[in-house]
């Protein structure tokens, strides 16, 4: 049957999926199947008559539901990245097999007595420290998941966790929509004055992909390489605030609004928080991260903001008299007009403009510098596979070995540019964790997905620095899937904390800055030249560039999680009035009428950020400090990077994340780093 691809080992070299034999009509008796499988070896873990142990109980839910992960890394990943009709039709009906099993385990109290008399007596126990987290994991997850309730209140439960299982991929099912509903096609010549050539060649070719019947035409749509250099470099205003409304006011009214479904999302999360037994949505996540409470990220916040926003006040004003004085600017300056006089301030500040390194950073060139990097750090290469299949013919798969043999490592997989079937913004996944199936260790398949400048008739796809910084942080993120080495899959690779997941993404964006790091890949795609030293001088230079700003940005969307998250609310009346309220310290414009972040944004109401968007900024502390340690050691020093491979890298969620720093560095982390970092100390 033509399911078993879904549910079994491949044929294909390492076991890699079979992307060329996936249907659609496949998935629903596929998960149908790996449910049944799930519930029948539920069933004999529960009829064991042996005295439940570790390894009855414990281990033998842990291999569970192998067929299962499968099935559903390969349908949600392609959800996300190659989402047709077919697969986003199919999404509510996938949520709800899925919830409702995840319901009826969870609930499950003869499973639930067995995993407690192991937990009961775990201090009696010869387990390693990767055996106590699983065990702690494990009954930690059926409490959290209302092992404990009777009656009436699981079957409560059992409904919230339903309707919220639909309401994500709604959520990301209007975003798309509303995303790919927006184009703005220019047909005067001059209406793209000030884009730079690469700006102006992406347009066309989008304009030609999208087979607008005009003799002249460009098209400038809602993808990030398609609006963000729009709006930091288009002369003509008004269509630059004409773009910016389109993105800010997505999903806001209309067809695909999300109003709604953020209320309902949040008003859910809290009832079901209430009903475990916590004061809110955030007590009930933070209880599993690194900070603890909402009171410990409100207090890291609040000690963030205050310099952050002093700094931001002052970078905006700078802007604002730049624009004054040297560009005749006599309006109000409005969110659309940030990006472009930034830009000019920043250019005429430091005589550099970022488009000038674009040339120099080819996206093939780009990926080999981060292959190089790893290998120089963590020893390992990578090898181009054009034979395995892949799910889009943009996708490129790569095997990773041990740098000096022929251990295999794992698969790699890059899809870099966008397409109406992607959904926007940049990830890292995998389609296999690495860890045990019961017979043997087996390695990791992962994934990066990205939304880049696409190359052009004329030109090979050139990254933007801040594609580049992309590119590294999600390529960190497949390094601690790539690298792992734990026994268990739940605790293996990302795997980890929330608020500690972002340390190695972060971490690698550090290496863009530094001279010797950019010699090793980037060159100019004409000439082969590397980027000129006095380039990079500037580079260096411009980084901490309106740090106040950008940190104060960052906060603004942190803040705004954590008042949706981080208090009780039983009803919502107005969605857009209550971020207005929830934002206003970290706001440096005016409100905008029918603008909301909040109906767009994914990350924490279909991404699994929930009361934990503040990890970036938790976790930004942590690469600073990181780093910080590696340059005074001396940047390749091999004992630091091997530290940190061994420590952080392998050990996923095996140890806590404090532990696992400490180990790594010997000390626990400055939190001043950051701030010395971004220059706001």
């Amino acid at each position: 049957m033509s399911i078993e691809i879904l549910l079994q080992a491949s044929e294909l070299k390492h076991n890699a999926v079979e992307f060329d034999k996936v249907r659609e009509q496949d998935f629903i008796p596929a998960i149908e199947k790996a449910i049944a499988i799930a519930k029948n070896t539920i069933e004999e873990i529960k009829s064991n008559k042996e005295e439940p142990n570790f390894e009855n109980v414990i281990e033998a839910m842990e291999l569970n539901g192998q067929e299962l992960d499968k099935v559903l890394g390969i349908f949600y990943n392609l959800y996300s990245a190659e989402a047709s009709d077919g697969l986003q039709q199919l999404a509510p009906q996938v949520s709800s097999l899925t919830s409702n099993f995840s319901s009826d385990v969870s609930l499950d109290e003869d499973l639930f007595a067995k995993v407690k008399q192991v937990y009961d007596k775990k201090d009696s126990l010869s387990l390693t420290d990767e055996q106590k987290m699983l065990l702690d994991n494990s009954y930690k997850a059926f409490v959290r998941n209302g092992a404990l309730l009777q009656g009436e209140a699981r079957e409560e439960l059992r409904k919230i966790d339903e309707e919220l299982a639909g309401l994500s991929p709604k959520f990301s099912e209007n975003v798309l929509k509303e995303t790919n509903s927006f184009e703005l096609i220019i047909d005067n010549k001059s209406d793209l004055s000030g884009l730079p050539e690469s700006a102006i060649e992406a347009a066309r070719e989008l304009a030609e992909e999208k087979g607008v019947k005009k003799k002249e035409a460009w098209v400038i749509n809602l993808d990030a390489p398609s609006f963000v250099p729009f709006l930091k470099f288009s002369d003509k205003r008004e269509l630059r605030e004409k773009v910016w409304k389109a993105y800010s006011s997505r999903c806001v009214t209309g067809a695909n609004e999300n109003q709604s479904v953020v209320a309902r999302i949040v008003v859910l999360r809290h009832k079901r928080a209430k009903l475990l037994g916590y004061e809110n949505h955030a007590s009930y996540v933070l209880e599993e991260r690194m900070a603890k409470s909402p009171e410990a990220v409100f207090n890291f916040l609040e000690d963030l903001k205050g310099p952050s926003r002093e700094a931001a006040v002052k970078d905006l004003q700078e802007v604002k008299d730049f624009a004054a004085k040297e560009c005749a600017f006599t309006q109000e300056l409005m969110p659309w007009d940030f990006a472009y006089y930034s830009n000019k301030l920043k250019k005429a500040k430091y005589d550099f403009d970022p488009e000038e390194l674009r040339p120099y950073f080819p996206v093939d060139k780009c990926i080999k510098g981060a292959f190089d990097l790893a290998e120089r750090l963590f020893s390992i290469r990578f090898e181009k596979n054009e034979n395995l299949p892949t799910y889009n013919e943009d996708v490129v798969c790569y095997e990773v070995y041990e740098k000096d043999s022929d251990t295999f490592v794992g698969l790699f997989y890059a899809d870099f540019f966008p397409r109406p079937s992607k959904r926007g913004g940049a990830w890292m996944t995998s389609y296999k964790s690495q860890g045990w199936n019961g017979d043997k260790l087996e390695r990791p398949h992962v994934s990066i997905v990205c939304n880049f400048t696409k190359a052009t008739k004329d030109k090979p796809s050139l990254l933007s620095f801040n594609e580049l910084e992309t590119l590294f942080h999600e390529f960190g993120h497949s390094l601690h899937g790539l690298l792992s080495q734990c026994k268990y899959k739940s605790l293996a690779g990302t795997n980890v904390l929330w608020d500690f997941v972002e340390l190695p993404s972060q971490f690698m964006e550090n290496w863009l800055l530094e001279k010797e790091v950019l010699d090793l890949f980037a060159g100019h795609y004409e000439t082969g030249e590397s980027v000129p030293a006095e380039m990079i001088e500037k580079l260096q230079k411009s980084s901490r560039f309106q740090a106040g700003y950008q940190s104060l940005r960052q906060l603004n969307f942190c803040f705004m999680d954590m008042k949706w998250h981080g208090q009780y609310l039983d009803k919502i009346d107005d969605v857009v009035a209550f971020e207005k309220e929830a934002t206003a310290d970290t706001n440096l414009f005016p409100y905008v009428e029918g603008t909301c972040n909040s109906t767009g944004f994914s990350h924490i109401f279909a991404g699994g950020y929930s009361a934990g968007y503040y990890s970036y900024k938790w976790a930004e502390v942590l690469d600073a400090d990181a780093f910080e340690h590696f340059k005074k050691n001396g940047l390749f020093n091999e004992e630091v990077a091997k530290s940190f491979k061994e420590n952080i890298l392998e050990k996923g969620g095996s140890l806590e994340p404090n532990q696992l720093y400490k180990n790594f560095k010997g000390s626990e982390p400055d939190p001043k780093a950051l701030l010395r970092r971004d220059g706001l100390l």
